[in-house]
């Protein structure tokens, strides 16, 4: 359970910068810019290698990424609105383009090249997304105060 104000924390994407990566077809990063790895709190190396997964926000309805997994493996350029997590728990809201790599030919990897977003659109998709999750995933998210010798039995609420 999150108990610290990490969580609530939104760092705000650039207007004047892209955020670029690429990945392998099994979604494990490839390369990323600089951008990226600012934004999201970690080092080039320490993404590199690891799964895109990595920055993915619990409030993300399964849903999204199923289309975007679909519609990118049949060759098609996805676009949409992403809640990324930060490596210190914080978040950031893109809207990002994802497409097939081709070189002579054939294709070799995945590109994904992120914006930043309006609040107006923040708030709209956050409430989206909250909807979705809630729908189908019977999960919603809550903000929760409890006295400290409670604490425990809020954890074990947790799934």
């Amino acid at each position: 359970m999150t108990t610290t104000f990490d969580m609530f924390i939104e760092t705000e994407v650039p207007e004047d910068e892209l955020i670029v990566s690429r990945t392998d077809f099994s979604g494990k990063i490839t390369y990323v810019n600089e951008t990226f790895a600012e934004i999201s709190g970690y080092k080039p190396e320490e993404l590199i290698g690891k799964s895109h997964n990595v920055i993915r926000h619990p409030d993300m309805p399964k849903s999204a990424f199923a289309d975007m997994w679909k519609t990118i493996q049949r060759g098609d350029a996805w676009e949409g609105y992403v809640k990324n997590l930060r490596k210190d728990g914080g978040y950031y809201w893109v809207f990002a383009r994802m497409s097939t790599v081709v070189k002579e030919g054939e294709p070799i990897e995945y590109k994904s090249v992120r914006e930043p977003v309006s609040r107006a659109k923040k708030i709209e998709m956050q409430n989206l997304y909250d909807k979705l999750r809630s729908e189908e995933e019977d999960m919603t998210r809550v903000v929760l105060y409890v006295k400290n010798e409670k604490l425990e039995i809020a954890e074990s609420l947790e799934t």
